[in-house]
Parts: C-alpha cells; structure tokens; sequence
C-alpha cells in the first residue's frame, strides 16, 4: 500500500483509510469478534488509516476499534472525533452539536480510554458548532496537544472561512468532507483553501454511501435501520436518474480492467496527493476491491473524458 502525507503535516498514513462507521452504528448490527478479526486483516493489508467517532454506537465503535488496534500501537493512526451534545443515551446528531471547551477536554479523556491509547492520533470537530466560536475550539485543542493528549488538529464540513480562522489559532492537519465524483460542492472555495493552507482532504463517503460500486438499482431496499433509507439519493426514481454516472464509471472501469469503485477512488487518488479517501467496509473482498484503487493509473485524457461526461449529467437528489 503506498502512503501519503495529510497535507504539510509529518502525519503519514496509507493512502487509502477505512471508515469504521458502519462496523457499529447505523446499519445492520455485525459481530463483534468477526469485526476485530477484520480489522486485523486491515491491517495486513497495508490500512494505517482508521477513522471513527464517539457518536458512532454511541461509543462502542471507538470501543471495537480501540480493542482490534491495541496489538498494532505505533503502527496505525486512529482518527476520532467529538463535537455532540450527550443526552441521556449518550452523543447523538439529534440531540445537537456541541464543542465547548471543557466538553471537548471530556470527550478527549473519555475516547482515550476506549480508544486504550496515550494520545488521539487526529482529533477531528464532527460538526462547526454555531454558539462556540472556532478560534476557542482550535484553542482547547491546542491545550490537548501541549499537554500530549492529541497529536493532531481536524475539522469536518468546515467553510472556508472556519478553516481558515482555526487554522490561525492551531494549524489544521486534515479536513474531513463529502467528496466524490457525484459531489463536488467542496471544489470551488474548500479545495483551494486546504491546498493554500498545507492541509489534508479525508473524503467520506467517497463511493456515494455504496451507489458509485454499480450494485444498487432502483429495486435495492434498505432496512430503516440504514441511512440510505431516508436518503433522497436513494429513492428508486433518484436511482435510476443517476444510472449515468454508473454507465461512465463502467466504461472507464472495463478499459481499465477495473471496477467501478476502483475507477470512483482512483479519481478522488488523482486529484490531489494530500487526499485520503475512507471508504467504508466491513467486508474482505470489498475492502481488497478498494485497496486496488491505488494502483489504477487515470490518464490526464481518462480525467478529461471523466470531467466532460460528467459536466453533462445533472445528478439527481441532495446528499441529506
């Protein structure tokens, strides 16, 4: 696996992440053990890149991360993040955001213990908080990282405007957004900043939530439990308006003797040498799928063809 540096930081990870979400949260429930075992395979593979959240569970994904990664210490960067209120259950995007201070100081002390290491790796805000100004947010983190808690600065969904502010007080190591071949919005302002700054670009959800593989048509159901089934992405008739962008990444894929997830992030690998994709998976020949993305080579005409097609496809319903 080839590793990349997240922006002008000294972080270096595989340049392909894994998200950790769904192993715990949202979704289908999996097996505990059978997610570790996973996670081990993960990293024999080359992922030194983990990506998870106290939101996510709430908690027991740090948990199952911190617990599968343990044997693996110095050897992997593990990404978290804070930024929701608790109510009674615990962290939840419902219950709304929330990074004061003191709030991110708890939240930091808490993921430390599940995640069973000395310092959090990358510390991401979840959400720009409304009622606490950014430059306090950067600050408390600062305090963390002086006092060997965090070893790094993240921010996620941040505007331009945040970026920059934050940066001013502790410079930023990577920003986390969507970005992917059918969601650009990021490009106009946020891509130049992070470039500008020296900071990396963590995209989630780089395979459209699963659409941009080519296995969902507009007769795959969702269990409730999943956020694709609320999703305006997802409804049959969005589906199947959207099959044009599957119809590019397959022609591309087949010259290239590739998949179409293959093509989707190796697009998202070549667009910049800071950009760390964190696709999600849970299982082994997905994950081998994506870790073959690093290897396909698009041309500069293959981007061109790309930009064009996809200059004429109008997507078709909002990310939310």
């Amino acid at each position: 696996m080839q590793t990349r540096k997240l922006g002008n930081s000294n972080l270096e990870v595989s340049a392909l992440g894994l998200g950790c979400m769904r192993m715990s949260f949202g979704d289908k429930p999996t097996d505990k053990q059978e997610m570790i075992d996973f996670l081990h395979k993960s990293v024999e593979r080359g992922i030194t890149f983990f990506d998870t959240a106290e939101v996510y569970g709430p908690f027991t994904n740090e948990e199952l991360v911190g617990e599968a990664l343990e044997p693996f210490k110095g050897q992997v960067v593990i990404a978290t993040k804070f930024g929701w209120k608790h109510g009674e259950k615990g962290p939840h995007p419902s219950v709304g955001v929330d990074s004061r201070p003191e709030q991110i100081k708890c939240v930091a002390e808490a993921s430390l213990k599940r995640l069973r290491v000395e310092a959090i790796d990358l510390f991401y805000q979840h959400r720009p908080d409304p009622d606490v100004p950014i430059e306090d947010v950067a600050g408390a983190v600062k305090d963390l990282i002086r006092a060997g808690k965090v070893k790094h600065f993240g921010l996620s969904e941040s505007n331009a405007d945040q970026i920059r502010r934050a940066h001013a007080v502790q410079p930023v190591t990577a920003l986390q957004s969507e970005y992917s071949i059918w969601w650009r919005a990021i490009e106009a302002e946020i891509l130049p900043t992070c470039e500008e700054l020296g900071i990396g670009l963590v995209p989630y959800s780089p395979l459209g939530r699963g659409y941009l593989t080519g296995k969902i048509d507009e007769n795959t159901t969702y269990d409730s439990t999943d956020i694709r089934s609320r999703n305006p992405r997802f409804t049959p008739e969005a589906i199947k308006a959207n099959r044009a962008v599957i119809d590019l990444l397959e022609k591309i894929a087949a010259e290239k003797g590739a998949t179409p997830a293959q093509i989707a992030l190796a697009w998202l690998l070549v667009q910049k040498p800071w950009i760390v994709p964190i696709p999600g998976s849970r299982k082994l020949t997905r994950l081998e799928e994506n870790i073959g993305a690093a290897s396909v080579e698009l041309t500069a005409d293959d981007r061109s063809e790309i930009e064009q097609a996809m200059s004429r496809i109008a997507v078709v319903g909002d990310r939310y």
